[in-house]
């Protein structure tokens, strides 16, 4: 076994004590470069570094990590197997899965997503690449900050999300992530008069989840219009959440592919490290995918999808803005305001990361500011003529 521990702080817990990480990973060299990366960060510390899921299991209540970075496959005990056994001995710890981008383990990251995992990383495929994996480094330090962000705020009165039974994960990974705040003081504006020919989504952290309860409870809106999906992930990824989808809610889902016609009936996912658009054809919109740099430091990006769809729908636009890190979308949501569509935003209580909704509510664009279990059922009414 080979494990490094540092001892946690005698206090309960000063919340504005640097945020301690466990690295679990089998691999040595891969173990320090993390360890160096974050011991780096002034907020946070590298709590354990250890080799397998069984040496974190063992040491997670001695060393009491706020995030552990769990590779999946590993000897003695495997990612996806200690998963449940680390939440178990520790209910409010934030977990990011690592995993090299392969369908095997994209599968695994995304079922790790629904057992209470709070996000995933894809990591570069040899060590040689990692040394000089500057995207990698600042995506982890970037979730491991964002994700723990809640375990710097007040421990007092704690509220937890709205209980939903079918998505219990979701709503864990929200309660541990984002407490309630107070929306009364932002600013909504009427839905537009247009009837919305299309329904736009974006989402990052904590993404994936909460678009299978979307989709779950809009079957009737699938049936009248296009969906298109923007969800910041990876290449792999999106081939497996795109099957997800189709089966969450038994219609056709996919990764888009690039001059394809959008038509009503069916979802069309942007596919891992591409952008996806709206183009304008004889016969109708067409996908158009490119591989331009990152915007918004993501590739998808949701502003592109935002923006180039009021191009042909203009005014008759629907978008979702759910859980993730950062600001992709709030551009692109204005853009669709000012045409004459809405936005709706999930509410921070029921977020993962309150980053791009909260983005969209505090510019003044949203229709509506609601609980994820809620968005569903109001994109339905509203695309049965009910406004407001």
């Amino acid at each position: 076994m080979s494990v490094a521990v540092l001892s946690p702080s005698n206090a309960a817990g000063s919340r504005l004590e640097p945020l301690r990480v466990m690295v679990v990973d089998d691999s040595a060299v891969i173990r320090g470069l993390i360890s160096r990366w974050i011991d780096a960060e002034p907020d946070l510390t590298v709590a354990a570094s250890v080799r397998t899921g069984l040496d974190a299991v063992n040491q997670v209540q001695r060393v009491d990590p706020d995030v552990v970075v769990l590779d999946i496959e590993m000897p003695d005990m495997d990612g996806i197997s200690a998963l449940p056994l680390l939440l178990g001995k520790k209910r409010d710890l934030v977990i990011i899965m690592a995993s090299t981008l392969t369908r095997r383990n994209a599968e695994i990251s995304l079922k790790a997503l629904s057992l209470g995992a709070s996000d995933y990383i894809p990591k570069p495929e040899s060590t040689r690449e990692m040394s000089a994996a500057d995207t990698f480094k600042r995506d982890l330090v970037e979730k491991i900050r964002h994700l723990g962000a809640r375990l710097r705020r007040p421990a007092a009165e704690p509220t937890l999300a709205p209980a939903q039974p079918a998505h219990a994960p979701v709503a864990r990974a929200a309660a541990i992530a984002s407490p309630r705040t107070e929306h009364s003081k932002l600013t909504t504006r009427p839905f537009g008069i247009t009837q919305p020919r299309v329904l736009l989504v974006g989402s990052s952290t904590g993404g994936p989840q909460a678009l299978l309860t979307l989709v779950a409870s809009i079957g009737p809106v699938i049936h009248q219009v296009p969906v298109l999906i923007a969800q910041h992930m990876p290449p792999t990824f999106p081939t497996i959440l795109a099957e997800h989808l189709a089966r969450a809610s038994g219609r056709p889902a996919h990764e888009a592919v690039d001059g394809e016609a959008v038509k009503a009936g069916r979802i069309y996912l942007a596919p891992g490290g591409r952008h996806m658009r709206v183009a304008r054809s004889a016969a109708g919109p067409v996908i158009a995918l490119d591989d331009g740099p990152q915007i918004n430091f993501c590739k998808p990006a949701v502003d592109p999808l935002f923006s180039s769809a009021v191009e042909f729908w203009q005014a008759g636009i629907l978008a979702v803005v759910l859980t993730g890190m950062g600001s992709d979308g709030s551009r692109g949501g204005k853009t669709i305001v000012e045409a004459g569509g809405s936005v709706i935003a999930q509410d921070e209580a029921t977020s993962v990361v309150w980053g791009m909704p909260g983005a969209v509510a505090h510019a003044g664009v949203c229709a509506a500011i609601l609980p994820l279990d809620q968005i569903g059922p109001k994109v339905v009414r509203i695309f049965s003529g009910v406004r407001g």
